[in-house]
């Protein structure tokens, strides 16, 4: 299956949708689910891990603006024990929230942290991912393992996948950007 770029209107789209499928009525559920997902970028791992890690690299390609997204809120300081937090209203209507802890910083190699996601006020996931950095000759292996749990009727873990895929196609691009010859 081919992913397209990054669409802003799709993902107000899926976000509509994904709060459409939470019932308004409480149902207390849990789903779990495992993915893993790798890329291989033409950049050092020490470009791949300042993307990952650094605000204002990450800002190029994790909650990127559009007429679609407005970003209410981002921070980020990675650091065991360090928070990260991105609130996103899409098309004017759904607010998203990323609210993470990492717990395991071995620069240019390894990531561990845990996040929830919020639609609006309700929690509908917990996570833990694990990102690991390889060196292969002049290129870098990026490996992500994520768990989820996913609350009171939102069973979307494909959808997640997705997004994660999406997410780490729209990093290979700004590291293609960023390090293109300019003229």
């Amino acid at each position: 299956m081919t992913r397209n770029a990054f669409d802003a209107d799709d993902a107000v789209e899926a976000h509509a949708a994904a709060k459409a499928r939470i019932p308004a009525e409480v149902m207390r559920s849990v789903t779990h689910a495992t993915f893993h997902l790798e890329r291989t970028y033409n950049a050092s791992t020490t470009q791949v891990w300042k993307a990952l890690t650094d605000p204002v690299a990450k800002a190029q390609w994790f909650g990127t603006v559009s007429e679609q997204v407005e970003i209410i809120e981002r921070s980020m300081d990675v650091f065991p024990g360090g928070r990260e937090r991105l609130k996103v209203r899409w098309g004017g209507n759904v607010v998203s929230t990323f609210d993470a802890t990492y717990y395991d910083v071995i620069e240019n190699e390894r990531l561990v942290y845990c996040y929830e996601m919020h639609l609006d006020d309700r929690k509908i996931s917990i996570s833990v991912a694990t990102i690991q950095l390889k060196a292969q000759g002049r290129k870098a292996r990026l490996m992500v393992t994520e768990q989820g749990a996913f609350l009171d009727g939102y069973d979307d873990a494909s959808s997640r996948e997705g997004g994660t895929s999406d997410l780490l196609d729209a990093l290979g691009r700004t590291l293609r950007e960023t390090s293109a010859p300019h003229a």
